[in-house]
């Protein structure tokens, strides 16, 4: 049956507007929720008098008055019944001691609201988000025996996942079998809690039962249940079984969520599978889950790992550009920084520290930690101690890492009593050092070359009740080398074996390099032959050392059969090691055995460096080959290799040789270019080349440029220069080179002042001639007697005869003083 229509709007204008009233409304229902007795809301208290503000949160829980009329009547009869709300009952209780059990069951024996089994729940609740474990099983324990009890699966999830908190896993196993006696059935949740215990005690097998016991009971995982099995294996570092797991979840219809690719890709993290985690980044983006801050410091992570810094250095700048959605936090920048410090770049280590507290991250004790070690691998130790001062200053406690990496930097600056100091102050502190710690100052000490106090160390650190170790005995080696004290390795060596510590291969290689640093090569070889027969592999840089320390001893028939060696064992082949082999067989002449190991070389993908680079061009300059010099240096440019001067002045001696000084001023203006500061040889071989092209004003140029380096020029090269200006006419540069080199060396020899002798004459300057003859005698060396008698046809011609009487007293005195 339709409604009336309204009736028609009124005729008369008079009349009244007539209202229609809306019907009333209905109040919203209420959202699903707890009811207002279960809730947590907060409560704010004031005290003016004293100034005070307390926030807490209350629970009221079923009072009094909503208890069943025979509990209500007992507790209003009773002056011993506090009818207090749960949050009071849960304050009491946990401001007794934990191990007091008579005083919380008598807490609880005076609360009205245990008659009301509803609140149970709520005061485990209450219990368990304050964390104490032991209160929380008193209170449950007491609960158990009340009359009014009812097992529910909410209270045994708590109590699971509160001892999960304290890696209590065994204890919360044992809670999941005890619900099910009372017949309580297990759900998502509580199997989750349950895997949740696992996956923290790191007993992933466990988990992965306990999901199979799930399914088994007809209870499918949830997201959340793969996600905790999957980080226990994760965790564990057995990205295998995580990566299996992650496929059986999508298999199962339960797709993977950010939290899951976190966890997955962690697990490579842990599991030192970073490639692995790079690649498995890239399918993440191509399935447009958008990763999170969490995210871009674990692929950060492994790029560092593999060596990526610049791919890690764009995904950082990458994150500072979307800020808003994926903000570099601490461990981003710290992670950043450590790229830096294993660069060797301690600057730009600093420059991202800088912009951290600039965006408002404040450091933690790790970002202070790698800004320390970054200035330690420099032996930059006044940086590192501003950094360590300025880490007590911010409130942070130095801890072991701290304290050794200072120590650390002072030890490479060869400041071995401050790395000592830095060591007592630690011990001073509370902060026990380790073997890292006592590692850092045997290292100290032997790099200043005090090697009895560095080997004092070892009975020190069994004092403090830590063994030494295989790295201990390795610095105590290489320490011998650079103390030149061959007897101690012995004594070294020995001491490893008394104290049962097996030679590793670094430790083997410390050994050979020492000896073969000190020229014996006996005892290198016997060391090399121990290493074998005591089955300790030898790797690349044990070849390394024995084909470069044997070509430096000259024995390049040994050092060849030990890269025959090499090769019979299958060991890779470094850069380093075809550097050596090249050496070796130029050092014998034998430049096409040499060429063809360069080839070799570039064939296998192992990139010739500046060094190798170097052995080469030198190699053809000593042949005469400027064309294949020039060639490879021209490769060398093209393969982005920075050559330095070392390279520049071989090659120009190779160009001077050949006939080619253009050449040679062409790569002058490319070392200009470049930056690169011209060494002693490149400053002979400019002048060589000028001389040959008569170029007597880029000479002059290059001579304006020596007073900052003229005392590192040896008198060869200042007299070739000398010698070149004064053919080319150039008396006056000449003279004031001259006059430069008396101020910058301490002596002039007699070969000096004979070429400035010869090129006074030449141009008729014989008054010149006769003073710098005075200064030779000045400064106590004596002119020969032709130095003399080549002046006096000058002065005849003048007829200057004071000069000619002076002369021939001169002559005469240095015959009686000859016969």
């Amino acid at each position: 049956m339709s409604s009336a229509p309204p009736p028609p709007p009124s005729l008369n204008p008079d009349a009244p507007p007539r209202v229609v009233r809306a019907p009333p409304r209905r109040p919203p229902p209420r959202a699903p929720g707890p009811p207002p007795w279960a809730e947590r809301r907060p409560a704010v208290s004031v005290d003016l008098d004293r100034g005070r503000r307390w926030v807490r949160t209350e629970v009221d829980g079923v009072r009094a008055a909503s208890l069943p009329a025979r509990h209500r009547l007992r507790v209003e009869g009773n002056r011993w019944q506090r009818d207090w709300k749960v949050s009071e009952v849960a304050a009491r209780v946990l401001a007794l001691p934990p191990a007091d059990a008579h005083a919380v069951d008598a807490v609880l024996n005076c609360w009205a609201g245990r008659f009301a089994r509803r609140n149970f729940p709520l005061l485990i609740r209450e219990i368990t988000i304050s964390g104490s474990l032991k209160h929380a099983v008193h209170v449950f324990r007491w609960m158990k025996i009340q009359e009014n009890y009812c097992a529910r699966n909410d209270i045994y999830g708590m109590m699971i996942r509160l001892h999960a908190r304290h890696n209590q896993v065994d204890q919360a196993r044992g809670l999941f079998f005890e619900m099910q006696e009372w017949r309580c059935k297990p759900d998502t949740d509580t199997y989750n809690s349950l895997i949740h215990a696992h996956a923290r005690a790191g007993q992933w097998r466990w988990a992965i039962n306990i999901m199979d016991d799930m399914q088994r009971a007809a209870i499918p995982p949830s997201r959340t249940t793969y996600n905790n099995v999957i980080n226990a294996c994760g965790a564990a570092g057995n990205w295998k079984k995580a990566l299996e797991l992650c496929k059986k979840m999508t298999e199962n219809g339960v797709g993977p969520d950010l939290i899951t690719h976190n966890i997955v890709l962690s697990a490579f993290k842990n599991g030192a599978q970073y490639s692995k985690a790079i690649a498995y980044f890239e399918i993440m983006k191509s399935s447009k889950v958008a990763p999170d801050t969490c995210t871009m410091n674990i692929v950060i992570h492994c790029l560092v790992k593999v060596a990526l810094y610049g791919e890690a250095i764009e995904l950082f700048n990458s994150m500072r550009e979307r800020r808003t959605i994926c903000p570099p936090d601490v461990v981003t920048y710290t992670s950043i920084m450590y790229s830096y410090s294993v660069c060797g770049q301690a600057e730009n280590c600093k420059a991202v520290f800088d912009m951290m507290v600039a965006e408002g991250v404040r450091p933690n004790i790790v970002s202070y930690n790698a800004l320390l070690g970054a200035y330690a691998s420099h032996g930059m130790h006044t940086e590192a101690l501003e950094t360590f001062k300025l880490l007590k200053q911010n409130g942070f406690k130095p801890d072991i890492v701290s304290y050794t990496s200072l120590l650390n930097a002072y030890g490479r600056s060869a400041l071995p009593e401050k790395a000592r100091e830095v060591f007592n102050e630690m011990r001073k502190n509370a902060c026990k050092p380790n073997k890292v710690s006592y590692n850092a100052l045997i290292d100290a000490y032997g790099s200043a070359g005090m090697l009895k106090e560095a080997i004092s160390l070892l009975h020190e650190m069994e004092q403090d009740g830590i063994q030494p170790d295989v790295i201990s005995i390795s610095t105590l080696l290489t320490a011998c080398g650079r103390c030149r004290q061959p007897t101690k390795i012995g004594i070294i060596l020995a001491a490893a074996k008394s104290r049962g510590i097996q030679l590793n291969t670094v430790a083997y290689n410390s050994g050979i390099g020492s000896y073969l640093s000190l020229g014996d090569y006996k005892k290198a070889l016997e060391l090399y032959t121990s290493m074998r027969t005591g089955n300790v592999k030898p790797d690349a840089v044990t070849y390394n050392i024995l084909i470069s320390g044997s070509c430096k001893l000259g024995r390049y028939v040994e050092s060849l059969n030990f890269f025959e060696d090499m090769m019979d064992l299958n060991i890779h082949l470094t850069k380093e090691v075809y550097s050596s082999v090249i050496c070796s067989y130029v050092k014998q002449g034998k430049l096409t055995e040499a060429a063809s190991t360069f080839n070799s070389m570039k064939e296998s993908g192992c990139f010739p460096d500046v060094l190798t680079y170097t052995t080469m061009i030198k190699a053809y300059s000593d042949d005469g080959s400027w064309r294949r010099a020039w060639d490879l240096f021209k490769e060398m440019e093209s393969n982005d290799i920075q050559p330095d001067a070392i390279v520049c002045s071989s090659l120009m001696e190779a160009l001077n040789k050949g006939g080619q000084p253009e050449r040679v001023l062409q790569l002058m203006e490319f070392m200009k270019q470049k930056q690169i500061q011209l060494n002693q040889k490149a400053y002979f071989e400019i002048i060589s080349s000028c001389t040959m092209l008569r170029d007597w004003k880029t000479a002059s140029q290059i001579i304006e440029h020596l007073d900052s380096s003229l005392s590192s020029i040896s008198f060869g090269t200042l007299n070739h220069i000398l010698n070149f200006l004064g053919k080319c006419g150039r008396t006056e540069s000449m003279m004031k080179l001259f006059y430069k080199m008396v101020t910058a060396c301490s002596t002039v020899g007699l070969s000096t002042y004979t070429i400035l002798l010869r090129n006074l004459l030449v141009v008729g300057k014989w008054r010149k001639y006769v003073e710098v003859l005075q200064w030779m005698e000045d400064a106590g060396i004596c002119p020969t007697l032709y130095m003399y008698q080549n002046v006096l046809p000058y002065i005849w011609r003048d007829n200057s005869m004071d000069y000619v009487t002076l002369m021939q007293e001169k002559i005469n005195a240095l015959r009686e003083k000859v016969t």
